[in-house]
């Protein structure tokens, strides 16, 4: 039996978690190699883990998530208003299965972007689909596309992912148009697909921020809904690293 005929027909078929591992098994001495059944069943082991793993950096490349941060680097505590069996129990992402909301809240520099990217990232790692948005960004996508007449489709782009990131809400008022948007992009969300928001406004302060009265009502009923609140404290952690430099 050839070896490396085998091998290469496993690459031309794209199975390269299966070649991977039978050329690391080949190289192992003969009485070490595993019989067929188990040779078969650590092959599809392999090239499933390896497809996951593959789908897992499509989408966290894809999702354009700004910081390359992790939920097991967060700091929690008490000065933070942080507990880490909150961590835990979004970890799973099983709020994006439910449809619900994370609202994220705190002073500039406590570390609101870094958490929601830390919660972005362990989405991808899960095969869940997520878009970041600077809201500053996310204005100029949503006037941008309205002049090329590409609105439809950056909607429907939204709609595909499992998880949306706002960030930084609430830095600059809302026009008409936008206002409009945003309500729709939540109508076809809500129950289904999550959103994050983060803010350096307390919540209570979003409604005038949207401004229009109905739309606010429309626009934060469909946020507060099913949402999980975390409102962060304590000092910039970008002034205390800062200061740790220096």
């Amino acid at each position: 039996m050839n070896t490396q005929i085998t091998l290469d027909q496993l690459r031309s078929m794209k199975l390269n978690g299966m070649a991977d591992t039978y050329e690391a098994l080949l190289s192992l001495p003969v009485h070490e190699q595993p019989e067929a059944d188990m040779l078969l069943a650590k092959l599809i082991d392999a090239e499933y883990h390896y497809r996951k793993e593959q789908l897992s950096k499509r989408y966290l490349q894809q999702s354009r998530i700004r910081y390359p941060a992790i939920l097991e680097q967060v700091q929690c505590s008490a000065a933070r208003n942080l507990k880490r069996e909150q961590l835990i129990s979004l970890a799973d992402c099983r709020f994006i299965d439910r449809g619900e909301n994370i609202l994220i809240t705190g002073p500039t520099g406590c570390g609101k972007s870094y958490l929601a990217c830390a919660l972005g990232r362990q989405a991808c790692t899960l095969g869940h689909r997520v878009l970041y948005f600077n809201m500053t960004r996310f204005l100029e996508q949503i006037a941008q596309t309205k002049l090329d007449g590409t609105f439809v489709k950056f909607l429907n782009k939204i709609e595909r992912t499992d998880l949306m990131i706002l960030d930084d809400f609430g830095l600059q008022p809302l026009d008409g148009t936008t206002r409009i948007a945003l309500l729709q992009i939540l109508e076809d969300r809500y129950g289904k697909l999550a959103v994050i928001i983060t803010s350096q406004l307390p919540v209570a302060q979003w409604h005038d921020v949207i401004g229009e009265p109905t739309i606010a009502d429309g626009i934060m009923d469909r946020l507060l809904g099913n949402a999980h609140r975390l409102e962060i404290t304590g000092e910039s952690m970008r002034r205390r690293k800062l200061e740790k430099n220096l």
